[in-house]
């Protein structure tokens, strides 16, 4: 089982307060997903979360252990990240891109960890990469790109899997494909966080969410309690229906 507890996180940005008195618990099996209008501080309390960020105050503990006093190769272990609109600068083979990703797996000296190339294989084919395999990355579209990049984060197999807006990018096929990739993942009993500003999306795959504003942390709680009419319109001051149907959940928003 994996926990990652935040406990009393601030961050000050100048005067501007980018993150205030953050507490919550995410947990081993739960896909939470991070929402909130922009200026949030969605994508700074990832960077916290993943251990790329030092909070001002206030403290990140993952199975109980302080996330700042693990050394980088131990956490990078652990833990994958995948920023907002991630870049490749170097002309290398997607499949080189996605074996990155084990990179924290690898000793000092010596071929692949055993099992290696068939990660490799899993994640190119689930994010639907293996056409693809030998393209230069620099050539990748935006959305392939993302694709590449995802399937670099869950190579490892991690057991906390941080993404700042999976879906940014995607077509609705893909955009689909990667949250049922997340899905899948914490199913597994990994700890997924995902920033998210796709609410339909997010409302199909995401047990949990984390509800940000002006650096708050104003709820964290099962889908049911955050994806209603009054708690959504609060949160992005417009006026939103939300429809259940069977089995799913819908976010309509007007002005």
């Amino acid at each position: 089982m994996t926990h990652l507890v935040v406990t009393g996180v601030s961050i000050r940005r100048g005067a501007r307060m980018a993150l205030q008195d953050v507490s919550a618990t995410f947990s081993s099996g739960r896909f939470t997903a991070v929402i909130g209008p922009n200026g949030a501080g969605k994508s700074t309390l990832l960077a916290v979360l993943a251990g790329l960020l030092a909070p001002d105050a206030g403290a990140v503990r993952l199975d109980g252990a302080p996330l700042a006093q693990l050394a980088r190769r131990e956490l990078a272990r652990v833990r994958a990240y995948l920023p907002q609109s991630a870049r490749v600068d170097w002309p290398i083979s997607v499949e080189r891109v996605v074996a990155l990703g084990l990179t924290p797996l690898l000793p000092t000296f010596g071929e692949l960890v055993p099992g290696g190339q068939e990660r490799i294989e899993r994640a190119l084919e689930s994010c639907d990469l293996l056409q693809l395999r030998d393209r230069e990355a620099t050539t990748l579209s935006g959305g392939e790109l993302a694709r590449a990049m995802l399937a670099r984060a869950i190579v490892a197999d991690p057991r906390l899997l941080i993404v700042d807006e999976p879906t940014a990018g995607l077509d609705p096929r893909h955009a689909i494909d990667a949250c049922q990739r997340l899905k899948s993942r914490s199913r597994e009993g990994c700890t997924v966080v995902a920033a998210m500003h796709d609410l339909n999306l997010a409302a199909q795959y995401a047990d949990d969410f984390a509800v940000l504003r002006a650096g708050r942390l104003l709820m964290h709680a099962p889908a049911a309690e955050v994806l209603r009419e009054e708690v959504l319109s609060g949160l992005y001051d417009v006026a939103v229906r939300v429809r259940r149907e069977a089995a799913e959940t819908s976010v309509h928003f007007s002005a």
